[in-house]
């Protein structure tokens, strides 16, 4: 009898766990083998809403980061790079939690996910708004709303083709937290720089979101021709 290699019981366990959802993201390889090597060592009584709660809680801590770093000093920042972590490994293995463990509840998991992603992403996007100075708060805000035009494609784009996806081009979540990160570690080395670095990132959403947009219409408007 032949005994499967190890890439046949990984390729299994990917095709389980992410069988709801297409990657395209640049670090998907390496995000989806870490994924499947923690995923086994999640104790029992932790469950997927549990791990939703501690993604979100993440983004609570990069929330208190900014504000330490507005009101004690700002080498309080890296704390924020502890809480894109932790944000990374509750909204990362939660719904890959219930797939692995053949529990998923798609539609339940599909509207908290979206939900706690909105959460964070306001909780991040507040921080940013107390930490900013001098009028360019109105990066927070774009950010926030730029941040949710790019949900609004995804869940549109979903409706359409019936793939969901997360990911625009070779940019998703996780790229995005690496980004911020950097951007922190930035500010703490060169104070100030995270206005323009933000400033850039909300700049760089906007033409993606821009790119998306128009081909969510050219996709919609090829079914529309499909179907009459």
């Amino acid at each position: 009898m032949r005994t499967e290699t190890q890439e046949e019981v990984y390729s299994t366990i990917v095709q389980r766990t992410f069988s709801d959802r297409k990657r395209t993201n640049i670090l998907k390889r390496a995000e989806q083998l870490t994924i499947v090597f923690l995923l086994p060592k999640v104790p029992k009584f932790i469950s997927p809403n549990v791990l939703t709660l501690i993604g979100t809680l993440g983004s609570g801590v990069v929330f208190l980061a900014f504000v330490l770093g507005t009101y004690a000093t700002n080498w309080y920042l890296l704390l924020g790079i502890i809480g894109l972590a932790v944000n990374w490994l509750g909204d990362s293995l939660d719904g890959r939690l219930a797939y692995y463990r053949n529990t998923p509840r798609r539609w339940y998991g599909f509207a908290l996910d979206i939900i706690a992603d909105w959460i964070g992403i306001v909780l991040i996007g507040f921080g940013y708004y107390i930490y900013a100075q001098n009028g360019t708060q109105i990066v927070a805000f774009a950010f926030v709303a730029l941040y949710g035009w790019s949900i609004i494609i995804s869940q549109l784009q979903y409706k359409i083709t019936n793939e969901y996806t997360i990911d625009s081009g070779f940019v998703g979540p996780t790229e995005l937290r690496f980004i911020i990160a950097l951007i922190l570690i930035a500010e703490v080395l060169f104070h100030g720089s995270i206005t323009y670095l933000a400033g850039l990132i909300t700049v760089v959403l906007f033409i993606i979101n821009t790119i998306d947009s128009i081909k969510l219409l050219k996709l919609g408007d090829l079914k529309d021709k499909n179907q009459y």
